[in-house]
């Protein structure tokens, strides 16, 4: 028991250092151009894998197809909540390679929290954005450097930014369809 808690500890320091270090450390060391680096990639595949193991509140493995190759493709990514619904929002915008994946598969992904679940992303229109946006960035530190609000913002800042961040509604599936968002089965993503 003891051994495991040490390694739960481990990975969960690795996790948040990793988190941080996205915003305390200069922004190009991990993302340039609204690409990875290879230190970011790096970064993002540990990451990765630790978001898909531990049971970090709304800290998730994203894995979608490659729309030209077919692999699968991980990433670490943020839920965001708000108003019942939860959400993932590119931080990078529309150069994030989930993102065109994502819409080519037509919403259809895995999340893996302690476990894989499939999911269909239905996207956000651009008007319906700004409040998603905004929870998004209050949750997650490592999305604040790529997104031109803070916070503390209006609304209205959001809202003028809107259109740069594609934002998808999560919807589990259940035997493979999807289930309505205000179903149980969704609070089974937290």
């Amino acid at each position: 028991m003891r051994r495991w808690l040490l390694a739960a500890a481990v990975a969960l320091g690795a996790c948040l250092a990793l988190t941080w270090g996205g915003v305390l450390l200069p922004r190009g060391w991990f993302y340039k151009d609204r690409r990875p680096t290879t230190l970011g990639r790096m970064v993002n595949d540990v990451t990765a894998w630790l978001y898909g193991m531990l049971p970090l509140p709304g800290m998730v493995t994203l894995e979608t197809r490659g729309r030209r190759s077919g692999r699968a493709y991980t990433i670490p990514v943020v839920i965001a909540d708000y108003n019942g619904g939860r959400y993932l929002v590119s931080m990078l915008g529309e150069r994030s390679g989930w993102v065109p994946n994502v819409r080519a598969a037509d919403g259809r992904a895995v999340i893996k929290h302690g476990g894989r679940r499939e999911v269909r992303l239905v996207e956000v229109p651009v008007n319906e954005r700004a409040p998603i946006i905004k929870a998004y960035v209050k949750r997650a530190p490592g999305g604040r450097p790529h997104i031109k609000a803070s916070p503390d913002d209006s609304i209205e800042e959001f809202e003028r930014i809107a259109d740069e961040h594609p934002v998808f509604r999560i919807t589990p599936f259940v035997g493979g369809v999807a289930v309505p968002p205000a179903a149980p089965a969704e609070a089974s993503l937290h």
